[in-house]
C-alpha cells in the first residue's frame, strides 16, 4: 500500500502538532520534516500571532514596488470616476494632465486596473460584430453641417413623456442644444432654432432623419414646413435615407450618452429634466474628451458660424427666365385657369417659380432649391389636379 501524499499545509499542521506535545526538539523536529531552523521557528512565530490561519502561504510578491502608482494619483483615478462613472480609462486619464506632470501620469491599462482593481468596471455585454457604417456626410470643416433630431422620448417621474431635441455640429461633435419638450412639433422646434442660430450663428446644412417635424417622406423632396423655412435661412435640408438612423451615427452615439447620463433615472418633471440636460451638455462639450478629435473636447474644436442669424427674411428675387406662381391654401398652383398642380400644403401662400424645359414639361423651384417636374399632358381633365414628380421616366 503507498504512502499518502500530503500537501505542504498538512505537514505545516503536522509539525506543530508534533511540537507542542513538547516531547521533541527543534532540531529533531527539523530533521524529521527536512525543513531549516529558522523555517520551523518562523512557522512556530506565525502560529503564535495567527493561529493555524499563519501557516498559509503568504505572497512573495513585495510589499512595495518601485514603479507602482501614487496613492494621489490612485485617489484621483477614484475620485473622477466616482464623478464620472460612465466614462472609461481613456477618458479619465486624458484629465489627470490637469493636475499631475506628464511622466506621472499611468497608462490607460494600468489606470484601468487600477479602477478594476477597485470594483469600477462593469463586464459589458459582448456585441456582435457588424460591418461599420460611415455618415453620409462627412464634414471637412465646423458648421458646414449640423445634425438635429428628437432623441426617443421617456418617462419622466411625473408619467408624462419627455422629448429632447438636440441640435449638434457634425465636425466638432459640439452640442447646442438638448431641450426637453412634451411634444415634437413645429412651434417647439423652430423656437429652440431660433436660439441656437442667434448665439452660434447658421450652418451651410442641416441634417435630420425623415420624422416629424423635420422631414416627411410622403413630401415632395422630403420637405416640410420647418425644412422651407431652412431653405429661406440659405441652409440646405439634407436626410438619412428612411429607416438608416446609423447613416447618422455620430448624433446617435451621442444620444446613447446622453441617454445614460439624464434619462435612467428620469427626473420628477421637466424643470428637473432640463437641469440635467443642461449639466450634460455642459459636460460633454467642456470637460469629457472624444476620441474622434484626439481626446481633445468638443469646445476645443468648435468655431462659431460666420453666417449670422437674420431675423427677417427677406423677398426673394426669381430670374425674369422663370414664371412665377402662388401656391393656394390646398397647396396647389392653378395652372391655365382651370387645371391645378400639387405642390406642397406647407408652401401654402409662398411663391414657386416654373421653367419651361420643352415638350410640355415644367421644372418647378422654390427659391434657389428644385422641388420637381409635372407634365402638361398629364392634365386632360380641368378642375383635376396632378402632382410633381421627382424624375422624369
Amino acid at each position: 500500500m503507498p504512502w499518502k501524499v500530503t500537501t505542504t499545509m498538512e505537514q505545516k499542521i503536522e509539525f506543530i502538532c508534533e511540537w507542542r506535545t513538547g516531547k521533541y526538539t527543534i532540531t529533531e523536529l527539523c530533521k524529521s520534516f527536512e525543513i531549516s531552523r529558522p523555517t520551523a521557528y518562523k512557522l512556530i512565530s506565525r502560529f503564535e500571532e495567527q493561529g493555524f490561519e499563519g501557516l498559509k502561504e503568504h505572497s512573495r510578491a513585495p510589499g512595495k514596488h518601485p514603479n507602482a502608482t501614487k496613492e494621489k494619483i490612485v485617489e484621483s483615478i477614484l475620485k473622477l470616476k466616482t464623478k464620472h462613472k460612465l466614462w472609461g480609462a481613456k477618458k479619465i486619464r486624458i484629465l489627470l494632465f490637469k493636475e499631475f506632470a506628464e511622466q506621472e501620469i499611468p497608462s490607460t491599462v494600468t489606470v484601468h486596473n487600477i479602477l478594476k482593481k477597485n470594483g469600477l468596471v462593469c463586464p459589458q455585454k459582448r456585441m456582435r460584430r457588424v460591418k461599420p457604417v460611415f455618415p453620409i456626410f462627412d464634414p471637412k470643416s465646423c458648421n458646414e453641417v449640423w445634425s438635429a433630431d428628437y432623441k426617443g422620448k421617456f418617462l419622466m417621474g411625473n408619467k408624462i413623456y419627455c422629448h429632447p431635441l438636440t441640435i449638434a455640429d457634425s465636425k466638432s461633435r459640439f452640442l447646442f442644444t438638448a431641450k426637453g419638450h412634451y411634444k415634437e412639433n413645429l412651434k417647439s422646434a423652430k423656437a429652440e432654432f431660433k436660439k441656437v442660430f442667434r448665439i452660434y450663428g447658421v450652418p451651410k446644412q442641416i441634417h435630420t432623419d425623415n420624422g416629424s417635424p423635420f422631414g416627411s417622406v410622403r413630401a415632395i423632396q422630403r420637405y416640410t414646413q420647418l425644412s422651407y423655412w431652412f431653405i429661406e435661412l440659405g441652409i440646405a435640408p439634407v436626410f438619412s435615407d428612411p429607416a438608416h438612423p446609423e447613416q447618422n451615427g455620430r448624433h446617435e452615439r451621442m444620444h446613447r450618452d446622453l441617454k445614460a447620463a439624464c434619462a435612467k433615472p428620469a427626473a420628477y418633471d421637466l424643470k428637473a429634466q432640463q437641469r440635467r440636460l443642461n449639466h450634460f451638455v455642459k459636460e460633454y462639450n467642456n470637460i469629457r474628451p472624444h476620441e474622434a478629435l484626439e481626446m481633445k473636447t468638443p469646445a476645443d474644436i468648435h468655431d462659431f458660424s460666420t453666417r449670422p442669424f437674420p431675423e427677417r427674411i427677406t423677398n426673394f428675387e426669381y430670374d425674369t427666365k422663370y414664371k412665377v406662381l402662388k401656391v393656394t391654401k390646398s397647396g396647389a398652383i392653378r395652372w391655365k385657369s382651370y387645371y391645378w398642380v400639387y405642390v406642397s400644403a406647407a408652401l401654402k401662400g409662398k411663391h414657386i417659380a416654373i421653367e419651361d424645359i420643352g415638350n410640355g414639361i415644367w421644372k418647378v423651384f422654390y427659391r434657389n432649391v428644385f422641388l420637381g417636374f409635372f407634365d402638361e399632358k398629364h392634365l386632360r381633365n380641368k378642375q383635376q389636379s396632378t402632382r410633381l414628380e421627382t424624375n422624369l421616366v
